[in-house]
């Protein structure tokens, strides 16, 4: 499994901007994954920006402003960015639908990432990086939701409050009333929960509000809230589930038990508290006092063996 977030996107961005050349004149992205982007090369770039709909219209997105209609043939040199080549079917739509602008200009095509093999589609490309991929930016929307497993509060919604935390009414209140977050549009395989068993009918009734899709609901089955703080087996509840062959990723809130989620099982955990991937051979290190995460003992280890081996 390899995965990149927005922070990834724009460091290897910034690593490898010295590829494209300084004499496009205007930068156009592929809606949706590739707006952003594009967006970022406009901006490193200095140049205008706009979507390919935008550009066939005569429209670009103008500093200060909500947009501008001018004359595209001011433009020669085009430069048409998308996030990342796959099959190739969302470039070459592309390259159909500009061609219907004329062919007046110089048009280049650009991709972040692509798959092995499908690097000359593209002019440039940043990274070239192997399925299975998995993007910060469409994770949530992504077919392997059928084959994961979900955590609700800081995943779903938000998490109680202290106050609204005491296992009655006020508790209640905010299961049935709780802010949503994350809410895929694709069906969740199965949605694994510290929530006591008690509370299913609130936590169906929210979940059918907000509609969230998904095959089962696996919550704890304890009697009350000082029973579940003393048994303190959130990341062994929620590894039972997943431990099963059937699932392929686990989404959880806290990066605490991500970890411990990804120690017990072996298998790839999603943090929302980071937007990282915590993986069966990259643990971290949480330094709460600065708010960051470090590579674990055992990548440190690897990369003191490597810089040893190459002296």
């Amino acid at each position: 499994m390899y995965y990149r977030n927005v922070a990834d996107m724009n460091r290897i961005i910034i690593k490898r901007l010295c590829i494209l050349p300084r004499d496009f004149d205007l930068i156009v992205g592929i809606p949706r994954s590739g707006m952003l982007p594009a967006n970022l090369l406009a901006l490193y770039l200095s140049k205008p920006f706009t979507d390919i709909d935008s550009f066939r219209n005569g429209h670009i997105y103008k500093a200060g402003e909500r947009g501008q209609f001018i004359d595209v043939k001011k433009f020669k040199k085009i430069l048409v960015v998308d996030d990342s080549i796959a099959s190739g079917s969302a470039m070459n739509k592309a390259k159909e639908q500009i061609k219907e602008v004329g062919e007046d200009f110089e048009i280049s095509f650009c991709a972040v990432y692509v798959i092995p093999g499908k690097e000359k589609m593209v002019d440039y490309y940043f990274e070239v990086v192997p399925l299975p991929r998995y993007f910060q930016w469409n994770i949530l929307n992504h077919t392997i939701l059928e084959k994961s497993c979900f955590d609700i509060d800081g995943v779903l919604c938000v998490d109680p409050t202290e106050e609204q935390n005491d296992d009655g009414p006020k508790y209640i209140d905010f299961i049935l009333n709780a802010a949503p977050l994350y809410i895929p549009t694709s069906q969740i395989g199965t949605l694994v929960t510290s929530r006591l068993e008690k509370y299913r009918k609130e936590t169906e009734t929210w979940l059918k509000k907000n509609n969230v899709k998904y095959k089962k609901l696996v919550m704890l089955d304890l009697p009350d809230k000082e029973a579940r703080q003393k048994a303190n087996n959130h990341a062994s509840h929620k590894s039972t589930t997943y431990k099963s062959s059937e699932y392929a990723l686990f989404f959880e809130s806290s990066l605490n038990q991500a970890i411990e989620i990804n120690h017990i099982t072996k298998k790839p955990v999603f943090c929302t508290e980071t937007f990282e991937m915590i993986y069966n051979d990259q643990s971290v290190i949480y330094n709460l006092k600065s708010g960051k995460y470090f590579p674990g003992l055992k990548n440190l280890a690897l990369k003191l063996r490597n810089k040893l081996r190459n002296r």
